[in-house]
């Protein structure tokens, strides 16, 4: 089988060996992977600065049958997070959106609609570094649970023409029949969080740091 590249999200990196490095990454024709990224640790890696995380790549790698781990060749950088990473607060926010992603996407599922999220939240958060974030954070919280399968069909109003209001103004899962408003988002926000953890192997570890900004 031929080497493919893919449009990918890095997730998450984990050491491997003395030089090399395990890569979690999301592609949008193939769904989440893994695979070695060989001497990715070293100084002139050619790997560079693409195995950041949510930087978006086109990634090169070799996948063979039957195996959990792919061989990963090389990435081309798209589009870096540098300088968000250089706040504290976007910081955060980046490493939420990274870890839910981790944790809800399925491997080898691929999933359009939610590759087209992490490109329009990235987005904002590059547009509005310093207003953006929470209207991101809770726009991506609501919508990665909703592709994940956790919450019921969301049901908008024909009124309704704007989707911050229709993600607001939704009546959701068990709670009591309550609207949601612009000042009751940091609730929605805590209860989306919260479900998440519900579903998922451990508690997120960015949500307190998040929670205390």
């Amino acid at each position: 089988m031929p080497a493919r590249v893919s449009e990918s999200y890095i997730l998450r990196t984990y050491p491997f060996q003395e030089a090399d490095l395990i890569v979690s990454f999301f592609t949008r024709d193939q769904g989440k992977l893994r695979g070695v990224a060989k001497r990715a640790r070293r100084p002139k890696s050619s790997f560079g600065a693409g195995l950041e995380r949510l930087s978006q790549v086109r990634m090169t790698y070799y996948q063979r049958e039957n195996r959990e781990l792919v061989n990963l060749f090389s990435c081309e950088l798209v589009r870096s997070q540098f300088e968000l990473q250089a706040g504290y607060e976007t910081g955060i926010a980046l490493d939420f959106i990274a870890e839910l992603a981790e944790q809800l996407l399925p491997p080898e599922e691929p999933s359009e609609k939610f590759f087209r999220l992490l490109l329009a939240v990235t987005g904002h958060l590059a547009a509005h570094p310093i207003d953006g974030i929470w209207p991101a954070v809770t726009y991506f919280a609501l919508w990665a649970v909703r592709l994940s399968g956790f919450l019921p069909e969301l049901r908008v109003g024909r009124e309704s023409r704007e989707i911050a209001e229709e993600m607001l103004t939704t009546h959701i899962g068990q709670l009591a029949e309550r609207t949601w408003t612009r000042a009751t988002a940091a609730d929605l926000r805590r209860y989306l969080v919260r479900l998440v953890e519900d579903h998922v192997e451990r508690r997120l570890l960015v949500a307190p740091l998040l929670e205390s900004l």
